[in-house]
C-alpha cells in the first residue's frame, strides 16, 4: 500500500519537507520559503498536513533504526599526579 497515493507531490518532496520541520525545527513558512528557493512551491497548510500525517510514521521509523545504548559503558580514566 503507498502511502503517498493521492497527493500532488512527490513522496521526495514530502519527505524533505517533514524532515525540516522535525529536524531543525523550522516553522512551515520558512520550509515553505526554502521549498521556493529550489522552485517547489507548496503551501504551508500543506506541509503542516504532512507533518501532522506522516511525522508519527518517521519518527517511528526513525528509532527503530537507531540502535539505544548498550548497558555496558566504557569510560577511559587518566590520573596526573601533581606535585608528589
Amino acid at each position: 500500500m503507498n502511502i503517498y497515493k493521492r497527493h500532488r507531490f512527490p513522496p521526495d518532496i514530502i519527505s524533505y519537507s517533514v524532515w525540516f520541520y522535525h529536524r531543525f525545527n523550522l516553522s512551515f513558512r520558512d520550509i515553505e520559503d526554502l521549498l521556493a528557493q529550489r522552485s517547489i512551491f507548496v503551501s504551508y497548510e500543506s506541509i503542516r498536513l504532512w507533518c501532522i500525517k506522516f511525522g508519527p510514521r518517521y519518527a517511528r521509523r526513525f528509532k527503530q533504526r537507531r540502535s539505544g545504548y548498550g548497558d555496558t559503558f566504557y569510560i577511559d580514566e587518566v590520573f596526573v599526579k601533581i606535585n608528589g
